[in-house]
């Protein structure tokens, strides 16, 4: 029965796998937002009409923001494919902790830290796109803007209620 678990945990290669490739797909997608905001800037390109009423320059810093999020994606899904792999399929235990290995600075001990990771993440995600949503709303504000903030709130109270971060150092 051990053995079929054991070979049972490598269907975790379909999480890396994927998440890796996405992972790629994002920094891909961030990169080509970060060329628009350079675009509307030195080129002059206006890519939708949509944003035809906003600045230069607000256009660019909106461009900056969805990148930022992208960019934060991808790495959240790197670091998710890294903490699979470290928890079911590499049975080594590391043989130096004092940082020297490239992938020290995203150590996964237990599924809980990815969790604590995605939780995050996911607040900052939400707090992102409301930056994004006022920037793209700034002549148009009303009271119902504020859902997504009271909302972001409500899941940071709940985090720090959850503690998933307890026990990490």
């Amino acid at each position: 029965m051990k053995k079929t678990f054991n070979i049972f945990r490598h269907i975790g290669w379909i999480a890396i796998i994927c998440s890796t490739l996405g992972s790629f797909l994002l920094f891909v997608v961030g990169a080509t937002k970060t060329y628009a905001a350079f675009a509307v800037v030195f080129l002059g390109k206006v890519p939708h009409k949509s944003l035809a009423h906003l600045d230069t320059a607000d256009i660019a810093t909106s461009y900056l923001i969805k990148s930022l999020d992208t960019f934060l994606i991808a790495f959240v899904l790197f670091i998710f494919a890294h903490g699979v792999f470290t928890l079911f399929i590499s049975n080594k235990k590391p043989e130096n902790d004092d940082g020297a290995s490239v992938l020290a600075w995203i150590k996964t001990p237990n599924i809980g830290h990815l969790k604590n990771v995605l939780a995050e993440v996911i607040v900052i995600i939400l707090f992102v796109k409301f930056l994004e949503i006022v920037l793209m709303n700034i002549d148009n504000l009303n009271w119902q803007i504020l859902t997504l903030p009271i909302a972001i709130l409500l899941l940071s109270l709940g985090l720090k209620f959850l503690n998933l971060a307890e026990g990490e150092e």
